[in-house]
């Protein structure tokens, strides 16, 4: 496993780097730029079908840096130089405990001094060049690609603000033994808070800025598989306990050209340090498990980027709004209800059943995806929703 970046240059290369950057967050941050880049693909396709429009913009242009513009810029900078200086001077702390640095109080007061000067200089020089004897508004078109960063950023925030949230609703005996670690900790994510909060948040950015949301969750269903994928594909090269059941049956015949550590794995090494010290282990990440695993992230990888190409594909082959989206969440639903049977979470006890979150939310999700559908066809036919 590779807990960092670090980890992986260094296996894989033998270079030595001591890097800040843990492997999860790194394939986290490319997930969010595929789902960027495949949306941004789906409105451009779009606005050129017809589908999508752009929206007029008013601002106003020529004004002078105010004194609230120059003292948000401020804080911005000095929040920045503040961490920035005392990671650089305080490196070998910064890369072996990077969440801890970062959500700490401590800081370089000259460092958040130079970079709030910084910050507000940058925010001056940039108003003086463009201002204008008299202010003026003018209206520019904004075509709906060019918000796909404003959308990522919407998505990145209520994103992990759910995947938090529900994790702990999942997890309540952590949280109340930890309320405050709890919160702030990049680890104990749950995919379907994320993709609940997040997608709330996005559709009502959407339409905030008058775009069918039908149409635009049909945009962003390809990418939000793809990101799944890819960031299951972060989880099992960290070893961040996404990992499946006890596994210590043979490897079935038609497995046999696979190496071992796709059916059974114990994840050495893992970012969690769970399970037993590793002899002749040196470091921070030490541990292996004492029996192999399902690597159930590995599997959820190759089938939600398999199952990517196959909505990738439909999207052109489905023209009712709704319908692609539809067909996502029974995907999502699907895959998400069987891996849960050898995959290891928290287990609620509703009579004689026990069930996850994860299974309640997938048959949720692929009820939804049926009905949406039935319906969003029924509407098309009766010509009150338009392809």
């Amino acid at each position: 496993m590779y807990p960092t970046i670090s980890d992986l240059l260094r296996d894989l290369f033998g270079i030595d780097i001591p890097l800040p950057i843990q492997s999860f967050g790194f394939m986290l941050a490319i997930s969010f730029l595929l789902a960027a880049w495949t949306l941004a693909m789906e409105l451009k396709r779009k606005e050129q079908l017809g589908i999508f429009h752009p929206i007029k913009v008013k601002h106003e242009v020529g004004k002078p840096a105010s004194l609230t513009d120059l003292a948000s810029s401020f804080l911005v900078g000095f929040l920045i130089g503040y961490k920035l200086l005392y990671a650089f001077s305080n490196y070998s702390e910064f890369v072996n405990d990077t969440q801890g640095v970062l959500l700490s109080t401590e800081g370089s007061w000259l460092g958040g001094l130079i970079g709030g000067g910084i910050g507000a200089w940058l925010k001056y020089r940039d108003a003086e060049k463009q201002k204008l004897a008299k202010p003026e508004w003018r209206t520019e078109e904004v075509h709906p690609y060019q918000l796909v960063g404003n959308v990522t950023m919407v998505a990145a925030v209520s994103g992990l603000l759910g995947a938090k949230i529900f994790h702990n609703l999942e997890n309540l005996d952590e949280f109340a033994a930890d309320p405050w670690g709890s919160l702030i900790s990049f680890s104990g994510l749950t995919m379907y808070g994320g993709l609940i909060v997040g997608g709330a948040g996005v559709i009502w950015y959407a339409m905030k800025n008058k775009m069918n949301p039908f149409h635009f969750a049909d945009s962003a269903a390809p990418g939000l598989m793809l990101a799944y994928g890819t960031g299951r594909v972060g989880c099992h090269i960290s070893g961040d306990g996404d990992w499946g059941i006890v596994n210590t049956a043979a490897k079935p015949d038609w497995m046999s050209f696979l190496p071992d550590w796709m059916w059974a794995y114990r994840y050495p090494n893992n970012v969690l340090s769970e399970g037993i010290p590793i002899e002749g282990c040196m470091g921070k990440h030490c541990m292996i498990l004492p029996e192999p695993v399902f690597p159930t992230p590995l599997y959820e990888a190759i089938a939600c980027i398999g199952l990517f190409f196959v909505l990738w594909y439909l999207r052109r082959q489905i023209t009712i709004p709704g319908m692609l989206f539809s067909v996502y969440l029974i995907m999502n639903g699907v895959e998400r209800f069987f891996i849960e049977k050898i995959r290891v979470n928290t287990k609620y006890h509703i009579g004689s059943y026990d069930i996850t979150q994860a299974e309640i939310i997938s048959v949720v999700l692929i009820i939804l995806g049926i009905t949406g559908l039935i319906v969003f066809k029924k509407l098309h036919q009766s010509n009150r929703i338009n392809s």
